[in-house]
């Protein structure tokens, strides 16, 4: 005789292996390095600081 199968577990173990297929997508098409958030980040601060000292002021 074969073993009876939990339906909940295998329910969840279905429904656990959809999630990391959908993240692991999400994380490919959304997701980037370390790195890549630090260079934005200093190009964004160098792109305000060039901006602020093009300014003109009226006075």
């Amino acid at each position: 005789m074969t073993q009876p199968i939990n339906l909940n577990k295998a329910r969840k173990t279905r429904d656990r292996a959809a999630e990391k297929k959908r993240a692991d997508a999400n994380a490919v098409k959304h997701g980037r390095t370390k790195a890549q958030r630090v260079l934005d980040a200093a190009q964004a601060e160098q792109a305000a600081k060039r901006l602020d000292q093009l300014k003109f002021e009226d006075e």
